[in-house]
């Protein structure tokens, strides 16, 4: 998405993970999709304000007006050119647009709260970042664009921090602290977003997540999708994977490179990822299977949905906690942990299993560390 956008210099990726585990993915997608992209690792946790003024002079190279800024764990059909031309309109290099969509009144406190004057170009007069109480049903998406201007401005609440001998004044929060300051100001606006956009917080926001950029592949790149007579609805095959032709997947269905699935096997609404092996007429249901996974024929992995009303207004997925207030773990997407091995028979439901797990009897409800 960033790609397609014009003008689009160099992707920068902002993170606290090693610097050798980023760099395969890196190399990878920059031949991918010819761009040079460079991956920088934070000293320890900044927060998203502080790591782009960590990282101010890499990102002003090349003399750039303005600049994304995309937190990582968003799913979007990302209208990035039009929010550009949006945040253009206002002439100005110090100024802040979010992205902004609708949700559930119920559901608004769980995020970023934006209150903007419609008649005045959509500026944002007043921003709470989880309110206690209802504020508005317009919630931050996660993505932004900041004026190369706004580094300064961030400079200057860092060295106001400093002054103030706060412990910790170089880790910096971009929602709560900069754009609760910069609202009613006339330097933070909201761009409306109508389609499609999920927080991916969950496993189950993540096979629903897939299940969007699946269908956008039908309309898109329909030749990249499996087709058969088992195959139902919506499913990505890797080349290198092997998946035997009596095999049913689908709908929403994807599965990694060098993945084998043999006879018989049943898989529908599931991430299976790289080099899995399930095995003869196994089932696989509302299930992440993670890399390097052994499942056992006959085997069960089945997980609970997390639906949406289609009737409801600005419905989207919800993120509820991992457990409920009697400790017990909430419905929920089944997670297999990476090379984990499933025994014949054996059926795991509503679970959680960290990796490395030889899991030798069945499991319903629970999380094995």
């Amino acid at each position: 998405a960033v790609v397609s956008t014009q003008s689009t210099g160099e992707v920068i990726l902002i993170g606290s993970e090693p610097t050798s585990e980023m760099t395969p993915f890196v190399r990878e997608a920059s031949n991918k999709y010819g761009v040079n992209i460079v991956y920088l690792q934070e000293y320890k946790p900044l927060g998203t304000a502080g790591g782009i003024f960590h990282f101010r002079d890499q990102i002003r190279k090349g003399n750039p007006t303005s600049f994304f800024v995309l937190n990582a764990d968003v799913c979007c059909d990302f209208p990035l050119q039009e929010m550009l031309n949006s945040h253009l309109r206002h002439g100005r290099g110090d100024v802040i647009t979010i992205m902004g969509t609708e949700v559930e009144k119920a559901h608004s406190s769980l995020y970023g709260c934006i209150v903007a004057n419609d008649s005045n170009n959509n500026e944002v007069e007043h921003y709470v970042e989880k309110p206690e109480t209802f504020v508005s049903n317009t919630i931050n998406c996660g993505i932004y664009i900041l004026g190369i201007g706004v580094l300064d401005h961030i400079k200057n609440l860092i060295q106001e921090l400093q002054n103030r001998a706060t412990s910790d004044s170089d880790s910096l929060g971009l929602e709560r602290n900069i754009l609760t300051k910069f609202a009613a100001t006339k330097r933070l606006f909201v761009y409306r977003h109508h389609g499609f956009w999920s927080a991916v917080k969950t496993p189950g926001t993540a096979v629903f997540s897939s299940q969007f950029y699946l269908s956008r592949q039908r309309s898109l790149n329909p030749e990249v999708l499996a087709s058969g007579a088992n195959i139902i609805g919506d499913v990505l095959i890797h080349p290198t994977a092997k998946v035997s032709p009596t095999a049913v997947l689908g709908p929403n269905v994807t599965i990694g490179a060098n993945t084998v699935v043999r006879d018989g096997v049943r898989i529908k609404h599931a991430i299976v990822l790289d080099g899995c092996t399930i095995e003869s007429h196994a089932c696989i249901l509302y299930s992440v299977i993670g890399g390097g996974t052994n499942v056992g024929p006959w085997a069960r992995i089945e997980g609970i949905p997390n639906n949406v009303n289609p009737n409801q207004p600005f419905a989207h997925v919800t993120n509820p906690s991992t457990f409920n207030e009697e400790g017990k773990l909430n419905p929920n997407i089944t997670v297999l942990g990476h090379n984990t091995s499933i025994s014949k028979g054996t059926m795991v439901l509503n679970s959680i299993i960290l990796p490395y797990k030889d899991i030798g009897h069945s499991y319903k409800n629970v999380i094995l560390l």
